[in-house]
């Protein structure tokens, strides 16, 4: 037996607000989810992203501490078009959401920008630039 890719699992600090950002990512959580203490959207290829709110982890595993510092994770969503990025990212920041990155042309070819989840991980924003083998 194998293990296989299956799910993205983060904590969440605050369900509804971490539901909320990733719904306004177009990412399709079930209506209620905000209300719960698991929630999973299913993501291209068979995979799922699945929230778990703190209070959750307690409550099998009272001694777990959220970690502290800077994030350990990223997730990157692949853009239409450079300026897509540009554009998803001014709707986010201009909806109250962090940044991470303002939008840049990377060196490796791809228009990048990235915003911060609400509880600071950060999902970057990408698209080939013209012209840019991949």
């Amino acid at each position: 037996m194998t293990p296989r890719f299956d799910a993205i699992g983060m904590v969440a600090s605050d369900m509804a607000a971490s539901v909320a950002f990733y719904r306004r990512l177009g990412m399709s959580f079930p209506e209620g989810s905000e209300k719960q203490p698991h929630a999973e959207a299913p993501l291209p290829g068979g995979l799922r992203l699945m929230l778990d709110s703190e209070e959750t982890i307690r409550s099998f595993a009272p001694e777990w501490q959220p970690p502290s510092g800077g994030g350990r994770i990223s997730l990157a969503l692949l853009c239409e078009s450079p300026a897509e990025v540009d554009s998803v990212y001014e709707e986010m920041v201009g909806a109250g959401y962090g940044s991470g990155l303002k939008p840049w042309d990377a060196e490796w070819g791809q228009r990048y920008a990235s915003l911060l989840d609400p509880d600071g991980n950060d999902v970057g924003l990408f698209a080939p630039l013209p012209g840019a083998s991949q």
